[in-house]
């Protein structure tokens, strides 16, 4: 997974606690932090919008993967889709695989999710509020009758594939919500739930955890294989990443 662009950080592999952005900069980085801090024992990041502050609150989770366990079965894409929208479409799934067929492993899969951002740019950039951070669980997500479709938050994200997506069908942004929104499952989703993409993958390439990851291009990497079957076959090894923040 790539950066495609500047991220509100990019020097430092985790949320800078004491930087501030002027206008002038909130502009030109789509998103303006503004200050972090440690409250209660929960990261707090503050984002400066043009007229006001809003106070973020961290993400009560976040989604680590595997992707050397990823076979590209597509089975999270399918659970997403139908637990949140109530038909398998893989356009309308918020976690998503994209495969190279000319790829060498392990680069040939590659796994996409929201990373639930510390400082979210796409929270920064709705200018509705749509966009935002559930105020009991921190997680990052939309309120589809704020969203006026200007996709944003799309285009603010700083990866690609971009972790908000456009929901063409009904015109309206999402993403992962850590099925906190999935109205279409019986079970409890959020951090404090299950999470369907999880629940159903069969090689087990997909973690939760409530630690903030490091914030690197790979902090949400890491390795579920060791001390598995895996290491018989000889692809374990140490954690690639995947540390968390302390």
């Amino acid at each position: 997974m790539k950066d495609k662009g500047t991220t509100l950080n990019p020097r430092s592999s985790e949320p800078d606690k004491g930087k501030t952005f002027s206008r002038r900069e909130f502009v030109t980085s789509i998103g303006g932090v503004g200050i972090g801090a440690v409250l209660g024992g929960m990261f707090v990041s503050s984002i400066a919008l043009p007229d006001k502050v809003f106070a973020v609150p961290a993400s009560g989770g976040y989604l680590l993967v595997d992707t050397k366990k990823c076979a590209g079965c597509t089975s999270c894409m399918m659970a997403c889709s139908l637990t949140h929208h109530g038909e398998t479409n893989m356009s309308l799934s918020r976690i998503q695989i994209t495969q190279d067929p000319w790829g060498k492993f392990p680069n040939d899969i590659q796994m996409a999710q929201c990373r639930q951002c510390p400082y979210p740019a796409c929270v920064a950039a709705c200018p509705t509020g749509a966009m935002h951070a559930d105020p009991k669980t921190g997680v990052r997500t939309v309120d589809e009758d704020k969203c006026i479709g200007c996709e944003k938050c799309v285009n603010a994200c700083p990866f690609t594939p971009s972790r908000a997506l456009w929901n063409f069908e009904e015109k309206h942004a999402e993403k992962c919500d850590l099925c906190e929104g999935a109205k279409f499952w019986d079970e409890v989703g959020g951090p404090d739930g299950k999470r369907a993409c999880e629940e159903v993958c069969p090689m087990g390439a997909i973690k939760f955890t409530k630690e903030i990851p490091v914030q690197s291009e790979d902090g949400y990497e890491t390795d579920l294989r060791t001390g598995t079957v895996w290491d018989s076959l000889g692809f374990g090894g140490a954690p690639q990443s995947g540390g968390h923040l302390g």
